[in-house]
């Protein structure tokens, strides 16, 4: 492994270089530093960090607490985001609660701008096709920036 997988400490678990090892043997290394599936309480979402280095990465860290210290309003401006985008007129307050309680938040990946990006999973099925999910970018002044559907 490189010197860039040094584990970067945190108080939502360890974050590791990214890697992924193909049946080749052969072991890609990503450009983020992420959570391990054992860190990651249960129903906690996993972190992926932007960055190449330890530094890097233990730069992102107070974004993430930024995060962690409203976890719920980011959600919950995330999922109104997803209505708001996807809905066509006005979106009801039954709509607005049922993707809040719908839409789990599955990954918080930090940007080197600082740009958040919240991924979140239909866990129902009824709001997005299998294999899609719907993901809200938000600026480094916490504005909704994009909402997308990615795959």
């Amino acid at each position: 492994m490189p010197d860039d997988a040094t584990a970067v400490p945190s108080a939502w678990g360890e974050l590791t270089r990214a890697t992924t090892t193909l049946t080749s043997g052969e072991t890609l290394i990503h450009d983020w530093y992420d959570t391990s599936a054992a860190d990651v309480a249960d129903g906690d979402p996993e972190l992926m960090l932007r960055a190449t280095d330890p530094d890097a990465a233990a730069a992102l860290l107070p974004r993430v607490a930024a995060f962690f210290a409203d976890r719920a309003g980011w959600h919950r401006r995330a999922t109104d985001a997803v209505v708001a985008e996807f809905t066509t007129g006005e979106p009801t307050a039954d709509d607005l609660a049922e993707a809040a309680d719908d839409l789990v938040l599955q990954t918080v990946e930090v940007l080197p701008e600082g740009d958040v990006v919240l991924h979140l999973d239909d866990s129902c099925g009824k709001h997005f096709l299998d294999g899609y999910w719907p993901a809200v970018r938000f600026d480094a002044e916490d504005a909704v920036a994009e909402v997308s559907v990615e795959a």
